[in-house]
């Protein structure tokens, strides 16, 4: 039997930060993920990237693992959002912000291999994969798990577990917890391309949002003059794209775009995959939390999926290392209750307005197609409405746990005693939660800082 303080079955990108983040509390922690180990670990031309937040970037910055992460990513400088064959447009440039980038659209490759490096190098962390649960019972003391690794059972036991793994989660499914799900009837068709003869009116950096009769087309800039493509399309449509020949993709990819980046070549590999509004309707249960994809699956319209993750992760190490800190029971109610109370009603939020989006503008009524243009018309020419838009995009909206300001979960924590100073003979006494005043006071003078 192997005892831990939480047990994350689920060790993809979100899973496997929230392991990293609290890699050096001193807390004891598993990682059970299905999948093998040494995936491609060389780029592609037509590799899967993902639309990080600056607040995102913060996180992983706080993690310690942005410098290996910045070199692959591509930053997002300027926003263009318009309605196709209509008069609405808005922009959000991150100098208005007066920060460097707005986000950046990093490859799935460099974080996981990041995460991974970290992962195989602390000592307090055990990574069981290839690894599938085949058992599990909650009581009130303790998490109990049977778990296959390699065709051999090992039993856990745990105060915690987190539930990291995925959209079709078997551990949300196994423990009777429902969701709120709605297909959207969509797919979203993925692929890259690089332009050719960019027009000089088109800034570079710029992430488009282009709404169009079947949904939002983004187009993505990445690294090496690349754009990835994020295509909506109804699930009708989708074979007869995927079937197009190149030449075909690339003249109808052009025409739904149109000419801002100028001539669209070398399309790389599409695939598809279907669309869903999914929230979990509970966060938590005894001694369970969800986070990720397995509480909340988002239409992909301005990208925040991953980053609601990411968040969840932040939101949730600040919680366990103040439990960690007052010696409270990591899988209790000082940990649970603040945690469904911070997440849930921002998983709401976000999802009600990226599925707002996602219906609005395609709708063809011709009173709402002429109130959502006039809508972006005045939020390009209302400041306060557009810089509200831009931090809550950038995360940069409300209380901000200590990754998302670029600090380590641990900088809470008092420092361990030196080996080289006696110890005192009056017991310790407890030690109470301190922060980094230095740094906290930094970023409060720097406004970007908060970005």
């Amino acid at each position: 039997m192997h005892d831990y303080d939480l047990v994350i079955i689920g060790g993809g990108l979100v899973g496997a930060s929230l392991a990293v983040a609290l890699a050096d509390t001193g807390l004891r922690i598993a990682v059970v993920e299905a999948t093998e180990a040494d995936g491609p670990t060389h780029p592609s031309y037509d590799e899967r990237v993902i639309a990080l937040s600056r607040g995102s970037a913060r996180i992983f910055e706080g993690m310690g693992l942005w410098d290996q992460i910045a070199p692959a990513a591509a930053p997002i400088r300027h926003v263009h959002v318009s309605d196709r064959g209509h008069f609405g447009f808005a922009h959000l440039d991150a100098e208005d912000e007066g920060v460097p980038a707005l986000g950046y659209v990093a490859p799935a490759r460099a974080m996981g291999a990041a995460l991974s490096a970290r992962l195989q190098a602390s000592p307090r962390i055990t990574l069981l994969r290839p690894g599938r649960l085949v058992g599990l019972q909650v009581t009130q003391e303790r998490v109990s798990l049977e778990v296959a690794v390699a065709g051999h059972s090992r039993l856990l036991t745990a105060a915690l577990l987190v539930a990291a793994d995925g959209a079709e989660s078997a551990v949300r499914k196994r423990l009777g917890l429902t969701v709120r799900e709605q297909r959207y009837g969509y797919d979203a068709i993925i692929a890259t391309v690089t332009p050719e003869g960019i027009p000089p009116s088109t800034r570079p950096d710029t992430a488009f949002e282009r709404f169009t009769d079947s949904g939002p087309l983004a187009m993505l800039p990445m690294t090496e003059g690349r754009y990835g493509v994020v295509w909506t399309a109804h699930e009708t449509e989708t074979p007869a794209i995927l079937g197009l020949s190149d030449d075909d993709f690339l003249a109808a990819l052009q025409t739904r775009f149109g000419g801002r980046l100028g001539c669209l070549t070398r399309p790389g590999r599409r695939i598809a995959y279907p669309l869903k509004l999914m929230l979990a309707k509970r966060l938590t249960r005894e001694r369970l939390i969800l986070i990720g994809n397995a509480a909340h699956t988002l239409h992909p319209v301005a990208g925040q999926g991953f980053n609601l993750g990411l968040r969840d992760v932040a939101v949730l190490a600040d919680l366990l290392v103040a439990a960690k800190m007052t010696a409270k029971d990591p899988g209790g109610a000082s940990v649970l209750g603040p945690y469904r109370r911070q997440r849930a009603p921002e998983h709401a939020l976000i999802a009600g307005l990226t599925d707002g989006l996602a219906r609005l503008f395609v709708n063809p009524w011709g009173p709402v197609r002429a109130g959502r243009n006039l809508g972006l018309l005045g939020l390009d020419l209302l400041p306060p409405a557009r810089h509200h838009l831009a931090r809550r995009f950038m995360g940069a909206l409300g209380p901000q746990p200590r990754l998302a300001r670029g600090l380590p979960a641990t900088s809470a924590m008092p420092p361990a005693p030196s080996a080289n100073v006696p110890l005192l003979a009056e017991p310790p006494r407890t030690p109470t939660p301190v922060t980094d005043a230095a740094a906290d006071a930094a970023r409060q003078a720097d406004p970007a800082s908060q970005a």
